[in-house]
């Protein structure tokens, strides 16, 4: 009765699995409780001021509750915190079983507080909870991808939040990307099926801002959004640098963001640019002044991608979407790049497959890596929206091919009418 009691079953509940009266539920749980304390007694005096201080928090899990007692975590510990007021914390997900709190409403409000920090990038997530007071071992992402949480995941490890999150989308998207898109641009990372339903989000949204001679959504913190002559923000860094290098980092930096609106994300990556180097003193040129090339570091491998022991034969996990569906250059990890010596931007390289024309096209850009379309060997392969394949790259000889791994009794592409 203690187990299912701290598993959150109700006192009707377990009484009728043990067919006995809900009170005479309560008054064993009681009994056992007084025997409990009785021993706790026995062995440890201060055993309810110890835990009165450790239940003060918002939540402290059971680990603590057996360390404070100096006891092996065990089920009959509840009674003893229940003894001193403590039950187990409120969640939008509903109680938080295992741990404990004299004040239940704390753990919820302070996990509001967290996601109210939304849109939030993944690097972003465990910062803005702790800064809210949500302590660290709390299952925060189980809680997050609960149905009643008020966040949604989004690309990437990223969380938005429910009631906004193409415009929420869209901002992570302009601010990974560090400089202003056209709203077609925005369709597939916001998820907003037309055009004019994308301008008219982000109209609403004092967050953005619309550059009116190109028309292009920016976000309203980056400066001088309508004085910048410069297409991109690659072409932004290498003029600057032109003009002004060789100088620091630091220095380039505040430079380049004087005169186009960029993030510091955006400006690391246009260090990968071909045309950027290192001097040896540390500054920064171009390499046709000498300056060396600087390579990218190695990125963390995704689990999507994996590698054979011999680091030849390349896999990427990948789904049919729509982004696939269209026909659009797919963006990847840089990992793949990496390891196959892609470390500056613009690079390419190419991928035969077998009775095919047109190779599989791999490219590292500035931002990002992409692949080529691969529609067409998508549908050749009888996959539709949702199938999930395999795409092998081998580094040897430049060749690639792709396996369906849609487990059969679940695959949409069986399952579809013919």
């Amino acid at each position: 009765m203690i187990e299912e009691r701290s598993a959150g079953g109700t006192l009707g509940s377990i009484g009728q699995q043990h067919e006995m009266s809900r009170e005479r539920v309560r008054q064993l749980l009681l009994k056992a409780q007084d025997q409990i304390c009785d021993y706790a007694d026995l062995f440890v005096d201060d055993w309810r001021d110890r835990l009165l201080a450790l239940t003060a928090g918002p939540a402290a899990p059971g680990s603590e509750v057996a360390a404070v007692l100096d006891v092996r975590e065990n089920v009959a510990m509840g009674l003893l915190v229940q003894a001193v007021g403590a039950e187990s914390p409120l969640t939008w997900a509903g109680r938080l079983h295992g741990w404990w709190t004299r004040d239940p409403g704390a753990l919820e409000a302070r996990l509001r507080v967290g996601a109210g920090e939304a849109p939030l990038r993944r690097e972003d997530v465990a910062v803005a909870f702790a800064s809210a007071g949500v302590p660290g071992d709390v299952p925060l992402l189980e809680l997050l991808g609960h149905a009643k949480s008020p966040l949604v995941p989004g690309v990437e490890g990223s969380w938005l939040r429910r009631r906004a999150r193409g415009r929420d989308a869209a901002y992570l998207h302009l601010l990974a990307n560090g400089e202003p898109c056209r709203a077609e641009e925005l369709l597939e990372p916001t998820g907003i099926e037309r055009k004019p339903a994308v301008a008219e989000a982000l109209r609403r949204d004092e967050r953005f801002v619309q550059l009116r001679l190109e028309g292009k959504w920016a976000l309203a913190e980056w400066p001088h959004l309508n004085d910048t002559s410069y297409p991109n923000a690659v072409e932004a860094f290498v003029a600057t640098l032109t003009e002004l290098g060789p100088i620091a980092k630091e220095a380039l930096f505040v430079k380049v963001g004087e005169r186009y609106p960029v993030t510091l994300w955006r400006l690391q990556q246009c260090l990968l640019d071909d045309r950027v180097g290192m001097t040896e003193d540390g500054a920064l040129d171009l390499v046709a002044r000498g300056a060396f090339p600087i390579e990218e570091s190695e990125p963390a491998r995704p689990a999507t991608m994996a590698v054979d022991p011999a680091g030849n034969v390349f896999g990427i996990r990948l789904t049919v979407d729509k982004e696939v569906l269209r026909g659009s250059g797919v963006n990847v990890s840089s990992w793949i790049t990496w390891q196959l010596g892609m470390r500056q931007a613009p690079m390419a390289r190419t991928f035969s497959i077998a009775g095919h024309p047109a190779p599989i096209v791999l490219k590292r850009g500035t931002g990002a890596a992409q692949l080529s379309s691969l529609r067409v060997l998508a549908r050749e392969s009888g996959m539709v929206g949702g199938c999930e394949f395999v795409l092998f790259l081998r580094a040897d000889d430049s060749t690639a091919r792709v396996e369906h791994t849609c487990a059969r009794q679940y695959c949409r592409a069986v399952m579809a009418p013919s």
